[in-house]
């Protein structure tokens, strides 16, 4: 691309619409299998296009904690929850509380990697927080709906995607995160494959839902990828994390236009006030 901003618009609009594409698709697929294949097919797709530029080659042991930690925590983990709990709840609210990473990050980051936070970070965790609880608005929880179930999946999802990047923080890898990404969705993959005979035995992906899974795992899993990494080599960090303020933001108007998903004022209220939160994060 000719400009640096093209790779983040790139990421912005695949992860921001696999939120609502994901939920459509489980009108004829499992939460489990969908997951799997949208991990193994990363692997093979991503595996493919690295052995075409001679790139392809095994993690050094120095690359392993991250392997790991992005394999099981940030894939694995997180596609698990991510798919389980748009099965019961609407797809733009879940896109809000599943890229939530902030309010796990800040205490974490001062937790294990003993990091000063400034106040100001403080209450942009705070702001968050508040964010989260409106989204999650437990006033309205009907019972036996599953709310709460899928609303902590949710909140384990971004806990999921802290912990992964703390750890890659910690122990950086010493090869491009670019090359570790068959091997990390991959593993996420071989997570998936037990979990999903185990919990959904007689479930799979019907042909309704073919053309969602063949999206969501060949194109936006490693494409999106890959220029997420590249949006976060060439541009700003400011930048970068503001513009994936409109991740959730593609997440709920789409889902709203196709899916016909309520825009509430809780979603509205609930969505502006971690936007703030990450807007003072940045600053802070």
């Amino acid at each position: 691309m000719k400009h640096p901003l093209g790779y983040l618009v790139l990421s912005v609009l695949l992860f921001g619409g696999v939120w609502p594409i994901s939920k459509d698709a489980l009108r004829d697929a499992t939460p489990l299998w969908f997951a799997l294949n949208r991990a193994g097919m990363a692997a093979v797709v991503s595996a493919l296009v690295l052995a075409a530029l001679g790139r392809l080659r095994l993690p050094k042991r120095a690359d392993m904690p991250a392997v790991l930690a992005l394999g099981l925590l940030q894939l694995g983990g997180f596609f698990a929850l991510m798919h389980t709990a748009l099965g019961l709840l609407p797809a733009g609210r879940s896109s809000i509380l599943g890229n939530v990473t902030l309010f796990w990050l800040i205490p974490l980051s001062v937790w294990l990697l003993g990091e000063k936070v400034s106040t100001r970070r403080w209450m942009a965790a705070g702001l968050g927080l508040a964010g989260v609880t409106v989204l999650m608005a437990p006033w309205g929880w009907a019972a036996g709906s599953g709310q709460a179930i899928g609303y902590g999946m949710l909140l384990l999802c971004s806990l999921m995607w802290s912990l992964a990047i703390i750890v890659t923080r910690r122990f950086p890898p010493a090869s491009s995160v670019l090359e570790l990404l068959p091997w990390c969705f991959g593993l996420a993959a071989l997570l998936l494959a037990p979990v999903a005979l185990w919990r959904e035995p007689l479930g799979g992906i019907g042909p309704g839902a073919w053309w969602q899974a063949v999206f969501v795992g060949a194109v936006a899993g490693p494409l999106g990828t890959w220029a997420t990494i590249e949006a976060g080599r060439r541009l700003p960090g400011a930048v970068v994390s503001l513009g994936f303020l409109m991740v959730p933001a593609i997440g709920v108007v789409v889902s709203s236009l196709w899916l016909g998903e309520t825009l509430g004022w809780d979603v509205l209220l609930g969505g502006g006030l971690i936007a703030v939160s990450v807007a003072v994060a940045v600053r802070g």
